[in-house]
């Protein structure tokens, strides 16, 4: 008889790998921002030397990890490729390094979605939502989400761009609320095609509030809703504690808001550039909807329900 009762040898062939996630594994790169899982250390990457990753905080503190080391990239477990461009401190001291547009502390694109054993093992997307396996982007709805400046649009393509892509949803950037008036009059929004407008700042008496009470009364106002959230700018509806911080800080009304805080965080200030990899900082912090603030999230989830309804 040949039959094995016992079955075969359990130790044969690969049987390490058995039941282990592979870890995907990315190219370094200047500027990435990345999480050391064992101590928490997160910061933008700024040097590789002798085997080491240089990790610099928010604070310009900076700590080295061994580059063949596990990191959190956006929530996701990684490990480090060898990198594509040359990595290391080309600015002054104290001033992050500025990288490509495209790199992965301010990458324009959606955060990845994760799976969680308390669903059965189903992606979720930033939102929170289910994500939606194996389908295509829809061709774009004639109705749009408008809100009012670039760093709006990477933050709702961030936490809910996988749901946008589903619905066919279009994010548009308006350069200031002030221009909402005539880009409705070029756009002429009817029952098919809505228009939802996420205003900063929106609160009783301010300059927006009274710019989104004459267009909901206007002649487009029917098909047109205007939501907004109480921060002065969208920086402050990341969570204060995903920067380190116990509260965002209050910036006398003579220093202009952004730089004030980038001054406050001990950040270069000088240019606009300063501005953008402030952002840049800002947003490569947040990882999924949790890290926002509840008065942001009702209003898009809201303003993503008006442009989607069937008409």
């Amino acid at each position: 008889m040949d039959d094995d009762r016992y079955g075969g040898d359990v130790l044969s062939g690969d049987w390490r790998s058995r039941g282990v996630k592979k870890v995907r594994q990315v190219p370094l790169e200047r500027d990435m921002v990345l999480e050391d899982p064992a101590t928490g250390w997160a910061g933008a990457v700024v040097r590789l030397e002798a085997g080491n990753v240089e990790l610099e905080d928010w604070k310009g503190r900076t700590r080295s990890f061994p580059f063949g080391g596990q990191f959190l990239l956006e929530g996701e477990l990684v490990t480090l490729g060898r990198p594509q461009a040359p990595v290391g401190r080309s600015a002054a001291p104290g001033r992050a390094a500025s990288g490509p547009q495209g790199s992965a502390a301010g990458r324009p694109g959606a955060a990845p979605a994760v799976r969680h054993a308390s669903d059965g093992g189903r992606l979720r997307t930033a939102s929170g939502s289910f994500a939606v396996e194996s389908q295509r982007a829809r061709v774009a709805l004639p109705s749009r989400i408008m809100v009012e400046g670039k760093h709006d649009a990477e933050l709702v393509e961030k936490v809910w761009g996988a749901d946008l892509r589903v619905e066919g949803v279009v994010v548009e950037e308006l350069s200031g609320v002030d221009n909402l008036a005539d880009v409705l009059e070029e756009f002429r929004p009817t029952r098919d095609r809505r228009v939802g407008v996420l205003v900063d700042h929106l609160v009783p008496g301010s300059k927006e509030s009274r710019f989104a009470d004459a267009v909901m009364r206007g002649r487009w106002g029917a098909h047109v809703l205007v939501v907004g959230h109480p921060f002065v700018d969208v920086w402050q509806s990341v969570k204060p504690a995903r920067l380190g911080l116990q509260a965002w800080p209050t910036i006398p009304r003579s220093i202009e808001w952004k730089k004030g805080i980038c001054q406050h965080l001990g950040w270069p200030a000088e240019e606009q550039a300063d501005i953008a990899r402030a952002w840049q900082r800002i947003l490569g912090q947040v990882r999924t909807f949790a890290d926002l603030e509840p008065q942001l999230l009702g209003r898009v989830e809201e303003l993503i329900d008006f442009v989607t309804e069937a008409a």
